[in-house]
């Protein structure tokens, strides 16, 4: 049971890597006009939603949607204000805190 559980997180994690660069290939993609960066958005959803599917067997929707949304959110966010120009401010950065709190306290108060 310890090893699928671990299992499902690890494949929760490959896929919300793959989301995030699907998202970031988006950014690049120019409204999909550009291909290349398209293709690598497409990609990246169709693994990244793959992957969670194989998740969900072994987590609930619950814990494994509040993980992938949160860590997605912040990364995404992060990416943007670190690699793509977007502004920084403390708001901000307190606010992709509170985003991985949440995920955290949903964690620990038995989402799972």
């Amino acid at each position: 049971m310890c090893t699928l559980v671990r299992m499902g997180y690890g494949l929760l994690a490959a896929a919300i890597v793959a989301e995030v660069a699907g998202t970031t290939a988006m950014k690049y993609s120019d409204g999909f006009t550009k291909l290349w960066p398209s293709v690598l958005t497409i990609l990246g959803y169709v693994i990244a939603f793959s992957l969670l599917a194989q998740t969900l067997k072994t987590m609930s929707v619950g814990t494994a949607y509040a993980i992938w949304a949160g860590i997605g959110t912040a990364a995404v966010a992060a990416i943007g204000m670190i690699f793509l120009g977007e502004s920084t401010s403390l708001v901000k950065i307190g606010g992709i805190l509170l985003v991985i709190a949440g995920v955290v306290v949903l964690n620990l108060g038995g989402a799972h």
